[in-house]
């Protein structure tokens, strides 16, 4: 079986002349934001899309943004080649892969401020210009594409719910859609980050998630919340990991939890050089 490489576009108005070529056709436009890298969690991404019947154009740029100075954005990993193989099996329509100069171009001047759940004392403390950065490469990635929908991935809830929240406030017509965590065979969520993990580090990363899924199934058993959270967090640092946060909250804002509002569980730690994030429904 034969498999149609995507398209490659690399500038604001050849990408733009793509989606005219799609809505010319009447077709839906769906774009999946990525830094490569790509793993079987980008590619379920792209399947949400294609069942939706859109055309599919996956991004690819490693945002220097939103690396902190003593971030790996330098030692991040970047697997172009490879991406086009998956993203062909898969039958992406387009890669647009632009390079800092077309995103950032001399004279670039402008950020978007964030509150709401961008700072909800999670990822953000940690990560205090994460969330500007890519808040402020989406809404260009989103203005550029005009797409109508884009498919981020469960995993990294946060910047979900501020996407979420920033395409709303700035009135931006694109819908934007959370898909569900895919994760290894042993629960360990999967990330472009694990490839970093030592073997011994490997065998200890599944925790995070199993700390998470006693600590839910004891919230709904009637545990206090805080109890659990307690437990599991004793959990994580007894196995090994250095603990930035293990928390509750509002689904919807990562507010506090309140009643009748769906609960999100999220976690960030560390163990050896790389820092893991996961999160579960409650």
């Amino acid at each position: 079986m034969t498999t149609t490489m995507p398209a490659i576009v690399r500038t604001v108005a050849d990408l733009r002349a793509l989606v005219a070529q799609f809505r010319a056709r009447g077709e839906k436009v769906a774009l999946v934001p990525t830094m490569g890298a790509l793993h079987a969690g980008h590619v379920s991404l792209v399947e949400v899309a294609k069942a939706e019947g859109a055309r599919v154009i996956v991004s690819i740029f490693v945002n220097p943004t939103q690396f902190a100075p003593s971030e790996d954005f330098s030692k991040y990993p970047r697997t172009f080649e490879a991406d086009l193989e998956k993203l062909a099996a898969i039958g992406a329509e387009a890669v647009y892969a632009p390079t800092v100069d077309v995103m950032y171009p001399k004279g670039f001047a402008t950020s978007i401020s964030l509150e709401g759940p961008a700072l909800a004392r999670l990822d953000d403390v940690a990560r205090p210009h994460h969330f500007g950065g890519v808040a402020t490469i989406v809404a260009k990635l989103f203005t550029q594409c005009g797409p109508d929908m884009a498919i981020f991935g469960e995993k990294d809830f946060q910047q979900l719910a501020v996407v979420r929240r920033m395409a709303t406030d700035l009135d931006l017509a694109v819908d934007v859609r959370g898909a569900p965590t895919i994760r290894e065979a042993d629960g360990l969520a999967m990330s472009s980050r694990n490839v970093y993990l030592s073997p011994d580090d490997r065998a200890k990363a599944p925790l995070l998630h199993r700390a998470m899924q006693e600590a839910a199934a004891a919230i709904r058993s009637g545990t206090a919340i805080e109890t659990a959270m307690t437990r599991s967090r004793e959990t994580i640092t007894a196995g090994g990991f250095a603990l930035d946060y293990l928390e509750c909250r509002a689904a919807d804002d990562l507010g506090a939890p309140r009643a009748g509002a769906p609960l999100r569980m999220l976690v960030a730690a560390r163990i050896g050089t790389v820092r893991l994030i996961d999160n579960i429904g409650v």
